[in-house]
């Protein structure tokens, strides 16, 4: 899906499936989808833009970075780092952790919240199954994008999305959460690791919900705790926000507690612990590529059913490495397929320049998606991409054009209808290329087509930037042409002959000289594929003051 191949099926939550995939770089990925319910609903959609791009702006150590995502789709997603360690509530299966394990978790969870709220994110659902165990320490995942899911929900019912046994009171009684209700949930955590015992009691998720929700009347009982934790739980789980510590205070108070350095996880995990992380790192590395199938669909498509799946052994978290015995299909999409834009934003995005190996075969494909068991994940895509269902692709164009332009001048070769060895991979497929916010970036990759939003530190995939900073316009990072004719032999000549500045400003743009409705633009992709881009209308944006444009792309691959 969206270049992205499914390898494996990883786990499934309330909010989706995860799949195991690979980035163009041959990296492993995270791959969650998100379910039809949620990908229907408007307001879900752009809430969950808005989350998706905060948590892409959050980097730092213990932390699994969104790679790519797309809200435009037909069945929204994105694609995170995968990382083949041991979730937390799994690995609290097997008992609880030794104290200095469960300081030094809780440490560099803490360390990895800081680096989620010093870019304006709170997480929201901070969980067992949201920490991950490695032998580089532990990693959180899922920041932000519970909110999505929270906030329509209770538009819909007036309850709410979360895991109720770990939310804080203001959490739990519909008060604003602000980030120091991960600093409470990462206190139960860290009870939970010492101990398996939570301070609030067992029972129904809703009862333990409501007893923290009465904090303030009843403090959790903290005897039987180990004496070296409880300065901390009773810290953390103060009723009063105020008083819990920061971030960068727990870690420090963490780091002194374990006598170990902010980096230092040699050995810091059981034997039986750290030999079923070991397992699952191996087990990602030898899962064997499918089979290439008899023709590769066109970009975009999703076959109906892959090769033989993998699941894990144990449990089914998101990020749960699989095994070599699993022999269940990853299931076909419930609706179709779907064709996106990041993921790729982000690192290493996954859709180009594959190798022939990806370019020939099917894949496991069914879904997309990201992240934690509240929600799932996948590859990068734009608030502002149309993506309608592709299933029927056209043929290659025959129409007879008179404008029989050939390279240099050259009157003697192929006419124009001809197609110069080119087939159509799909044509006339609508694409939205929205304008970005002020001072924002949206990267198009048109061999799929998609849009990605955000800085990217990997331009290479994508042909053009639309470049919000400083009115700059947009920007080609491949030949653009004007073509004077739909065909392939015309948009080649267009994408050699009347080339575009490599940068159209804002003004020129507003002007609507250089582009207007009814221009096509060719240029030759950075897969190598031919395309062009129908400009079938133009908006003003006001947000940007550069015009949003609707337009149709084609896209053709050599014979």
């Amino acid at each position: 899906m969206a270049g992205y191949r499914l390898l494996a099926r990883l786990g499934e939550g309330g909010m989706g499936s995860v799949y195991l995939t690979r980035t163009r770089g041959n990296q492993p990925a995270a791959l969650k989808v998100i379910r039809r319910e949620f990908g229907q609903d408007p307001d879900f959609r752009s809430r969950f833009e808005q989350e998706v791009r905060a948590a892409r702006r959050v980097q730092g150590y213990h932390i699994v970075p969104v790679l790519d995502h797309d809200t435009g789709g037909e069945l929204p997603w994105l694609a995170t780092a995968f990382i083949p360690g041991l979730p937390l509530d799994e690995a609290l299966r097997d008992g609880p952790l030794p104290l200095p394990a469960v300081f030094q978790l809780i440490g560099a969870a803490a360390g990895a919240l800081g680096s989620v709220h010093a870019a304006g994110v709170v997480h929201r659902d901070l969980k067992p199954s949201n920490v991950l165990l490695g032998p580089q320490g532990p990693y959180v995942i899922d920041f932000g994008i519970a909110r999505a899911a929270d906030a329509t929900q209770l538009t819909r019912s007036g309850g709410f999305i979360g895991t109720p046994q770990y939310m804080s009171p203001e959490h739990a009684n519909g008060a604003q959460v602000t980030p120091a209700a991960d600093v409470f949930s990462l206190g139960l955590i860290a009870a939970v690791a010492a101990t398996g015992r939570h301070p609030y009691g067992d029972g129904a998720a809703i009862t333990v919900a409501a007893r923290i929700a009465n904090t303030a009347q009843v403090a959790p009982d903290l005897d039987g705790y180990p004496d070296a934790l409880r300065p901390l739980l009773n810290r953390c789980l103060s009723a009063d926000a105020r008083l819990r510590p920061t971030p960068a205070e727990l870690a420090e108070l963490c780091r002194a507690a374990s006598g170990r350095g902010p980096r230092d996880f040699d050995g810091w995990l059981p034997g039986a612990v750290a030999a079923e992380i070991a397992r699952r790192e191996r087990a990602a590395k030898e899962l064997p590529e499918p089979p290439p199938a008899a023709a590769p669909p066109p970009p975009g498509y999703a076959p109906t059913q892959g090769p033989a799946g993998h699941t894990p052994t144990r449990g089914t978290g998101p990020h749960a490495a699989p095994t070599q015995d699993g022999t269940g299909p990853v299931p076909s999409p419930p609706g179709g397929p779907h064709a996106m834009p990041t993921v790729g934003p982000g690192a290493p995005a996954a859709g180009k320049r594959r190798s022939p190996v990806l370019r020939a075969a099917v894949g496991a494909v069914a879904l997309i998606a990201v992240a934690g068991i509240t929600w799932t994940v996948a590859r990068a895509g734009s608030s502002g991409v149309d993506t309608p269902d592709h299933r029927s692709t056209a043929a290659p164009s025959t129409t007879p054009s008179s404008d029989r332009h050939k390279k240099g001048g050259d009157t003697s070769g192929p006419p124009a209808d001809q197609n110069a060895g080119y087939q159509v991979v799909f044509k006339d497929r609508p694409f939205a290329l929205r304008a970005p916010a002020a001072a924002d970036f949206n990267y198009i990759d048109l061999d799929v087509p998609k849009a990605v939003p955000g800085a990217q530190i990997d331009e290479a995939p994508y042909e053009i930037t639309y470049n919000g900073v400083s009115g700059i316009g947009l920007e080609f990072h491949t030949p653009m042409g004007r073509s004077t004719g739909r065909t392939a032999q015309a948009c080649l000549d267009g994408s050699h002959t009347d080339v575009l500045p490599k940068q159209v400003r804002r003004e020129e743009l507003d002007k609507a000289q250089t582009i207007h409705v009814g221009t096509l633009l060719c240029t030759e992709t950075t897969d190598r594929n031919l395309a062009m881009i129908e400009i079938t209308g133009m908006s003003p944006n006001h947000e940007s003051n550069m015009p949003d444009f609707a337009t149709k792309v084609t896209l053709w691959k050599k014979d």
